[in-house]
């Protein structure tokens, strides 16, 4: 169920694994909705062998840097190197792409192997034979279900067996498009495009996101996204934290611009420039849930995937590989990576398979082994949401005294060696770093599989 980023990751991993795949989407049509992700290296090495690294160098921008700024004054409180420094710490490079441009690679890989139902809406389960019944009274029946259907999923209710609805955090924000041609007219406002990074200001109750990202260009007859336009403009994608003012959740609910510059009317001069470029800005309510532990049905033949069990706060820009009611440009980067690594993991597993029933036992693999991961990258986006948002005061020069000395010391301005460990700053802490960024999804299935899928596959004969 479900035809994002997670669905076809999935449809493309299990279907190289020798399944055939149905997606079953309630849309109409295959839209690209949102605008910047961000891809980082667990997700951009399995991209690569995938085969599809090419099309995310030529479509991506890799940023230089991350920058922390103060948002009265603009001053830079923190720093961390990305570019080039992230490909030779981590081995693969970090990047800024537009959504429907990941989907286009993601839905070109999986076409082999899937079958796309649109207009598909599910209105009910039954998980023990397993069956979707549609709103136009159809059954559809199969071995397994794999429920990529979002924060919002139906599905999970009948997994966790009762009401579970996601949790509103208190936060909402704005996304806005600004194109790079309007940041050039203006000299305080063009070095952002000159020295190309990714940058923060933080403030109380707040924060701002703002990267650069190539343009989609869209058909003028059908609509579609021209993702294969050669030379395509770029724009600079804003996303703006602010306190929940009982915005909708609705992925394309229009914000009221002049109520967005009220809200950030105290961040400094620049930003009050950039916000005055804004001609038009969408509202989202962030919704959350806590880690779920469980995963797969009690009947073992329907399983989550992706948002519908591990829903990624906006907080610590890890964008789309744990794998939506948070809308596809608010995403952290960890929700998309979340959601790759999701289906990439369960590609290595269902490649085991020889029997229907060995299904349970692989899907209580797959729980086991995904778990604590995803769990610790909501609990570290949660964590992020506090430190970009405090008020001024003791916790705020406490946070931005954390991240000026950590940009001293990775920039060389300080004697003292570090690895920057539980920093306020978490782009800068070297474990947090190796241990998100390295993660080999794939890699990790095989080894864990070499050590306990006899085991697996043993418990299917009980």
């Amino acid at each position: 169920m479900g035809c994002g980023l997670g669905g076809l990751a999935a449809a493309h991993c299990l279907g190289r694994a020798g399944h055939n795949v149905t997606i079953l989407e309630q849309a109409e049509a295959i839209g690209e909705i949102g605008a910047g992700i961000q891809i980082s290296p667990n997700v951009s090495r399995l991209f690569r062998r995938w085969g599809i690294g090419d099309r995310l160098d030529k479509m991506g921008i890799q940023p230089g840097a991350f920058a922390f700024h103060r948002y009265s004054t603009g001053e830079r409180v923190g720093w961390s190197p990305l570019g080039e420094e992230m490909i030779k710490d981590h081995g693969e490079g970090y990047y800024h792409v537009h959504r429907a441009d990941v989907h286009q690679m993601l839905y070109d890989l999986a076409t082999p192997y899937m079958t796309v139902r649109l207009n598909a809406r599910v209105m009910s389960i039954d998980p023990s034979i397993p069956t979707l019944t549609l709103q136009s009274g159809e059954v559809v029946s199969a071995d397994m279900i794999i429920a990529a259907d979002g924060v919002k999923s139906m599905i999970r209710e009948v997994v966790v067996g009762g009401p579970d609805k996601p949790i509103p955090t208190g936060d909402a924000a704005y996304r806005a498009i600004i194109p790079t041609a309007e940041l050039l007219k203006d000299p305080e406002l063009a070095g952002f495009v000159e020295n190309p990074e990714m940058n923060a200001w933080m403030g109380p109750n707040r924060h701002i996101m703002m990267y650069k990202i190539v343009r989609i260009l869209f058909c003028r007859s059908c609509g579609r996204a021209l993702t294969c336009f050669p030379k395509r403009p770029t724009d600079w994608n804003m996303v703006m934290a602010h306190p929940d003012d009982e915005a909708v959740e609705s992925w394309t609910a229009e914000g009221d611009v002049s109520k967005l510059r009220e809200d950030f009317k105290d961040f400094e001069p620049r930003v009050q420039k950039m916000l005055a470029l804004v001609p038009r800005a969408l509202n989202w309510r962030l919704m959350d849930r806590e880690p779920l532990p469980k995963w797969v049905h009690d009947d073992g033949k329907v399983a989550l995937l992706g948002d519908a069990i591990h829903p990624m706060l906006p907080y610590r820009a890890q964008g789309a590989a744990m794998a939506v009611s948070v809308p596809p440009f608010l995403i952290s980067t960890h929700t998309h990576q979340a959601q790759i690594e999701d289906a990439a993991v369960l590609g290595v597993f269902f490649a085991r398979l020889t029997d229907r029933s060995q299904i349970g036992p692989i899907l209580d693999a797959y729980q086991t082994i995904r778990f604590p991961r995803t769990s610790k990258t909501q609990l570290a986006a949660r964590r992020n949401q506090r430190i970009f948002h405090y008020e001024d005061g003791p916790e705020q020069i406490a946070r931005d005294n954390s991240m000026r000395e950590a940009m001293l010391r990775v920039t060389g301005q300080s004697s003292e060696e570090a690895d920057n460990t539980g920093n306020a700053n978490q782009w800068a802490d070297k474990k947090l770093n190796h241990e998100q960024f390295d993660y080999d999804a794939e890699l990790e299935a095989e080894l864990w599989w070499k050590e306990n899928g006899q085991a697996v596959l043993e418990k299917a004969k009980c």
